[in-house]
């Protein structure tokens, strides 16, 4: 009877591992500068061409450049560094100094370092990525761009774990930056709504306040002034290389800010494509 059982049982094993899924293909970090997470294939689908400008085109953020741009270096070089938290003002170039803190770093050690967006709705499977990510020769900088969280939202729990906590701990070839408009990644009303509530109001959000501290560093961006502003405009007209009087260039671009009721890096970025285009100058390489 056992003998005769075994064909039946040979068929069923062979069945069952048809049916199971296939084991993820294996990583390759060497394909590409940059990456996007894609969890549901348990992929790294590589960037040919990243969309960026050069570290030395963002203005009116200095101290944010000096800080990051360092930060970043050290991580490249193979020294320690730490979790940097972009936070502020919209439009102010968060994301794009962290694009162009990576590829100076890279363009000083070719090579070192690979960058990889996370999207904001896969943060959970981020411990996931980094047990992928663990073990390989080439250092990685996961970016998270906007990141914030809503109430009744678990996911801060997946990534406060891996940034700070955790038996495992984060690999030593990882850095996780995030940008955000919320100093604490939850709107303010989620938190002074919660203490107002609470029996214990300091205990009532530390949990979730707690996430920030995880980010060893913070940078802060600010709205900008009509000074700064013209900085900005100044520094990206050169790079496109137009020629256009100052007073002109500031008299449009004031107007153009009033416009859109802002004044920001990216309204500054925005009127220069503009006006480049009415001028029929083509983009720097």
């Amino acid at each position: 009877m056992e003998l005769n059982s075994l064909p039946l049982l040979t068929r069923i094993a062979e069945a069952l591992e048809r049916l199971a899924p296939a084991p993820p293909p294996p990583i390759d970090l060497s394909a590409a500068e940059a990456f996007v997470w894609h969890p549901d294939g348990f992929r790294l689908l590589p960037v040919a061409h990243v969309s960026r400008v050069g570290i030395d085109m963002l203005r009116g953020v200095d101290r944010q450049k000096m800080l990051l741009l360092d930060n970043t270096r050290r991580f490249a070089r193979g020294f320690t560094a730490n979790n940097a938290m972009l936070w502020g003002a919209r439009g102010m170039g968060k994301s794009s100094l962290v694009k162009a803190a990576h590829a100076a770093a890279n363009a000083e050690h070719p090579g070192s370092l690979a960058l990889i967006e996370i999207h904001r709705e896969d943060i959970a499977t981020l411990p996931g990525l980094l047990g992928a990510l663990r073990g390989q020769s080439r250092r990685c900088l996961i970016l998270c761009d906007d990141l914030s969280f809503e109430r009744e939202d678990a996911d801060y729990k997946a990534l406060k774990s891996v940034l700070d906590g955790g038996i495992e701990g984060r690999p030593d070839n990882v850095l996780f930056y995030a940008t955000s408009n919320r100093r604490h990644l939850m709107p303010r009303d989620m938190i002074e709504n919660e203490r107002a509530t609470a029996i214990n109001p300091s205990e009532a959000t530390e949990e979730k306040v707690s996430l920030s501290d995880r980010f060893g560093l913070w940078i802060g961006f600010h709205n900008c002034d009509q000074d700064v502003f013209f900085a900005m405009v100044e520094g990206y007209a050169g790079a496109f290389g137009l020629d256009v009087s100052p007073e002109r260039l500031h008299a449009q671009a004031t107007e153009w800010s009033v416009t859109r009721g802002a004044r920001s890096g990216r309204v500054a970025w925005q009127f220069i494509q503009d006006l480049a285009g009415r001028m029929g100058v083509k983009p720097p390489a």
